[in-house]
């Protein structure tokens, strides 16, 4: 598979990105798709165990040596994206988180799952976090060898983190935690947790902490739970978990902030991922089209399909330009809430219509347990919830207006 089927050569060309941005997207592309044919054979069954052996291929291969604590993070609004001093490669600008989950998306759903989760968990400590805990923490996810999770979710309390119910008892000069957190990515194989919860300085969001949770440390569990597509996914459970107070992240009550910007500035990367999803579906449509024989020509000769075709075609230009918008606006430090939601709202909800239309054109060929369809048809639909559901980023963009 090549560059042009993961990227649109013709957005990448424009000045929103720069020859370091091109090369990048060159090289993960590539790295991509040496790998396709060993991806094609992999054994899902496990997820935790498929992620596990993921998160260390990407390591090893590099594609995550960003989130070393010697690079902390790109530095929004100084208009300098960071830089890999060892081969002048974009780092941690938002614009190359956004390449490499594109390429990721299109060639594998769990290389791009633990790719981004590894992002998230790494972004909230090398923004908010003190140098120990960078030290401690950053090595073993930019290698690889290290998992991490976010767990912010609960059962009662989704899009609306306000309402987290997770208790954080102070107890002398730390806090012992009770409670669960529910749907938490690489929750089950995770050795490190930003975890958000209640340690009640104040009503509703005033009230929330975030931790560096040590997922070996007596009092967690995590017990595993199925997904429409085969992620590492779990309940997370406390159980008189205590937290030093070396383990808070950032400043105690402030813990809807620390979330709010991990979950900001990761909005464009999801849109990136479903672009990802979408290229891959457009390109098996396309070329399904036009190989599949039908009423004396092909399915491409067909006026309905070919409409089809040129729909996605028209959502994917959008999308991407949506989304290099918002990475390119976050990257130069200027205002990116709104760009940031609009390119997540779009490219997510145009990803699922995408999908869905290629499904429509491979017929029952489409609906086959285990066909390259059938799983992008599962795997895109999460999107949509990430990082803020469809509706709760409507809302947000409406009160940006």
């Amino acid at each position: 598979m090549s560059l042009p089927e993961a990227f649109d050569p013709d957005v990448l060309a424009l000045p929103l990105f720069d020859a370091a941005h091109r090369t990048l997207a060159d090289e993960i592309g590539q790295w991509c798709a040496d790998r396709a044919k060993a991806w094609a054979g992999l054994d899902t069954t496990d997820p935790a165990a498929a992620g596990r052996g993921m998160l260390a291929e990407l390591g090893q291969a590099g594609w995550l040596r960003h989130l070393g604590p010697d690079r902390p993070g790109c530095d929004i609004g100084s208009g300098r994206p960071d830089r890999d001093i060892r081969s002048g490669q974009p780092d941690r600008d938002i614009r190359s988180l956004c390449l490499r989950r594109q390429a990721l998306a299109y060639h594998e759903d769990l290389a791009d799952f633990g790719y981004s989760i590894q992002e998230l968990t790494a972004a909230a400590i090398a923004r908010h976090g003190t140098d120990e805990q960078r030290r401690r923490h950053l090595p073993g996810l930019a290698a690889g060898t290290s998992a991490g999770a976010l767990a912010l979710s609960e059962s009662g309390a989704g899009s609306d983190l306000a309402a987290v119910a997770l208790e954080a008892t102070p107890d002398g000069d730390g806090f012992v935690l009770n409670g669960t957190k529910a749907w938490i990515a690489q929750g089950d194989i995770a050795d490190v947790c930003v975890v958000l919860a209640r340690t009640g300085d104040g009503p509703g969001p005033l009230g929330l902490t975030t931790f560096l949770v040590d997922c070996a440390a007596p009092g967690f569990g995590a017990e595993p739970i199925g997904a429409i597509a085969p992620r590492s996914w779990a309940s997370l459970t406390f159980t008189d978990f205590r937290a030093g107070p070396e383990t808070v992240l950032g400043e105690r009550g402030q813990g809807l902030v620390v979330a709010l910007d991990v979950l900001e500035r990761a909005r464009a990367t999801v849109a990136a991922a479903a672009i990802g999803f979408a290229r891959r579906a457009f390109r098996l449509a396309l070329d399904h089209a036009r190989t599949r024989k039908a009423y004396g020509g092909r399915l491409a000769d067909l006026q309905l399909v070919r409409s089809s075709l040129a729909g996605m075609d028209v959502k994917l230009s959008a999308a991407s330009l949506l989304t290099a918008r918002a990475a390119w606006a976050m990257d130069l430090g200027l205002d990116y809430a709104k760009h940031s939601s609009a390119a997540k709202l779009y490219s997510t909800e145009a990803a699922g219509e995408i999908v869905d239309a290629a499904v429509q054109i491979f017929g029952a060929a489409g609906l086959v347990s285990g066909s390259a369809m059938e799983r992008l048809y599962r795997q895109i639909r999460s999107l949509r919830i990430y990082e803020g559901s469809s509706e709760v980023i409507a809302m947000t963009i409406a009160d940006a207006l």
